[in-house]
């Protein structure tokens, strides 16, 4: 039985090894290449390398995606290292812009009492 389990276990780490190999968040756009290749999951030196000149040579990535331009980037390591990505010194982009909307409902909130007590 045991001998069983641990055949599921190497299949599974076998089959999934973008799961065992995380990435860690690095700022394409900020970082050195010993960084982004310490980073970055299928990313060594000569490949952070590229990154690094193909950031010198045409500006700043606006989006992941950008990353195939970089020679022997593809879509795949892309996919694998999507969620460490960062294209800007914030950790966590998908609560960007969160704050403000709720701050303008107050304020317009706060404004529509104002409103209606200087009009009684």
């Amino acid at each position: 039985m045991f001998s069983k389990l641990v055949a599921v276990v190497l299949a599974l780490a076998l089959a999934m090894p973008g799961l065992l190999l995380a990435a860690t968040p690095v700022n394409i756009n900020q970082a050195d290449a010993a960084a982004i290749a310490k980073s970055l999951d299928g990313i060594g030196p000569a490949k952070a390398e590229a990154i690094v000149a193909w950031r010198e040579a045409h500006g700043p990535f606006k989006k992941a995606d950008d990353l195939k331009h970089v020679k022997g980037i593809g879509k795949a390591t892309i996919e694998r290292n999507r969620a460490a990505i960062l294209l800007a010194d914030e950790a966590a982009p998908t609560g960007a812009g969160t704050e403000a909307p709720a701050k303008s409902a107050r304020k317009s909130k706060q404004a529509a009492v104002a409103e209606a007590a200087a009009g009684e």
